[in-house]
């Protein structure tokens, strides 16, 4: 089945230069391939498609997307930009530090990096010129700090992932988001200060107490949302999938009655743009669906695997391969499609490793957020130059140091496992006694095997024979 894992990647790869929709270039590929294979290729593209968005976990994306639409149209950036001054203002360069905190709160609230950098950014870009800072580092600190937010419950690509990946928990993906989503926007805001130390930006007026009350009451219900979905799916009370409906109506109730950001005119665009949107993310896994069977059939991941372990002994090394190949992919792969392919690749591999596939797709979807800041398909790059009203090339050298951070924070994501895992272990969304069955960075290379013996030439359990047990 070598020619046939050849063709597919040479279709793929051709149609990605001939700048063919990724959607399409997945499912032009798949075609290909399976008509090389010597099967009908519209039966079996077509039913793997329908069968690859049959999950009601799915159900959840176009709620989500709703909901995201409402907060960013709902005047809730403001608010959450006024609860943030009073907290960080105060700093030296006090701005950078609210737009960052901002991002991470508006972000986690409405599941959209894209949404962060328009609605924060559109604000506070601005401002921050007004006050002195240069625009290039206003970009930089907007477009990188909103990635965050997919990191930070609830995310629309936790839910893609887990039904990737197969049996993993969405709620389990959810708490495992929250330290790395704030561990990456620590990092983010020690570059924030380096940068205010340098050229001397400004402080803001230190807040009061009541200042801070007053802000915070405000900002209340907005911060609520996330209170209410995380709680829900925690308690037990609701599914991800029925979270998800529940903040589309209270969004709702929150844009239209309360704040009064939104009419009810508005509504037909908001659910035509949730319409394309999620039209979009639905072929994207329904094409990716069809590449994973051809995938499977031909033998890829376990090629990949068996390359990767032949490699080294050390899975040190071995994450950190995977780590510089998921950031060469992320530079021209958005990340949906990038986490529908790669997954099924490389999930195999960490599992060998004694890694729980949990903490691996919070360290793909760590290391997929760099990809968003960085040309040339950087959704969020491009959203924050355009609003930012400067050029790619002025702000490259800027974000360098802000690239650095957010790589520093997946090494730490990545060779820390209870930065993933310790908050579900916590919240009882994992088992502790399955997650130490999980042997990465705790003991020896899960990858060794026992020498065969007359009677014997089974191999030592390794962490992909138990980890999807650990997942609820």
């Amino acid at each position: 089945m070598g020619t046939i894992a050849l063709i597919l990647v040479i279709a793929f790869v051709i149609l990605l230069v001939m700048d063919v929709p990724i959607a399409v270039a997945i499912a032009l590929s798949t075609f290909i391939a399976i008509l090389a294979d010597g099967s009908d290729p519209t039966v079996v593209v077509a039913s793997n498609m329908a069968n690859g968005v049959n999950s009601f976990a799915l159900l959840a994306i176009p709620f989500f997307i709703l909901s995201g639409h409402l907060m960013g149209r709902g005047g809730m950036a403001s608010r959450l930009i006024d609860f943030a001054a009073t907290l960080v203002g105060f700093l030296p360069g006090g701005l950078a530090y609210v737009n960052t905190l901002t991002c991470m709160l508006f972000g986690s609230i409405s599941g959209s990096a894209a949404a962060a950098v328009s609605s924060v950014g559109g604000f506070m870009i601005p401002e921050m010129n007004r006050k002195g800072y240069n625009r290039e580092f206003n970009v930089a600190v907007t477009t990188t700090a909103a990635t965050t937010g997919l990191l930070i419950p609830p995310s629309n690509i936790m839910i893609v992932y887990s039904v990737a990946a197969g049996s993993v928990s969405i709620a389990a993906m959810f708490m495992a988001g929250v330290l790395p989503g704030l561990i990456t926007g620590l990092f983010i805001m020690l570059v924030c200060g380096a940068f205010a130390l340098k050229n001397n930006y400004p402080r803001e007026p230190r807040s009061s107490l009541l200042q801070i009350l007053v802000s915070f009451k405000r900002a209340f219900l907005s911060l609520f949302l996330i209170v209410i979905v995380i709680g829900g799916i925690l308690s037990g009370v609701f599914t991800a999938t029925e979270a998800a409906a529940i903040a589309v109506v209270y969004a709702l109730l929150l844009s239209v009655v309360i704040y009064r950001e939104i009419k009810l005119s508005d509504m037909p665009e908001l659910l035509l743009q949730t319409g394309i949107t999620t039209a979009i993310v639905m072929l994207l896994i329904g094409a990716s669906s069809g590449m994973s069977w051809i995938m499977t059939m031909a033998n890829i991941p376990q090629t990949v695997s068996a390359a990767l372990l032949g490699l080294s002994d050390n899975p040190i090394i071995i994450l950190l391969t995977i780590n510089v190949l998921l950031l060469c992919v992320g530079t021209f792969m958005d990340m949906t499609p990038a986490v529908l392919i790669f997954t099924p690749i490389f999930l195999p591999v960490v599992e060998k490793l004694g890694m729980h596939p949990v903490h691996f797709g919070i360290m793909m979807i760590a290391n997929l957020c760099i990809g968003l800041c960085t040309p040339p398909v950087g959704t969020c790059l491009f959203i924050g130059c355009g609003v930012g009203k400067t050029t790619i090339a002025k702000v490259t050298k800027t974000m360098l140091p802000f690239f650095g951070s957010m790589v520093l924070a997946l090494l730490v994501i990545t060779y820390i496992p209870s930065t993933s895992l310790w908050l579900p272990v916590t919240t009882e969304q994992l088992k502790a006694v399955d997650v130490e069955k999980c042997t990465f960075m705790r003991a020896k290379p899960a990858i060794e095997t026992i020498p065969p013996s007359n009677d014997s030439q089974a191999a030592v359990p390794t962490a992909s024979t138990t980890a999807n047990a650990s997942n609820p």
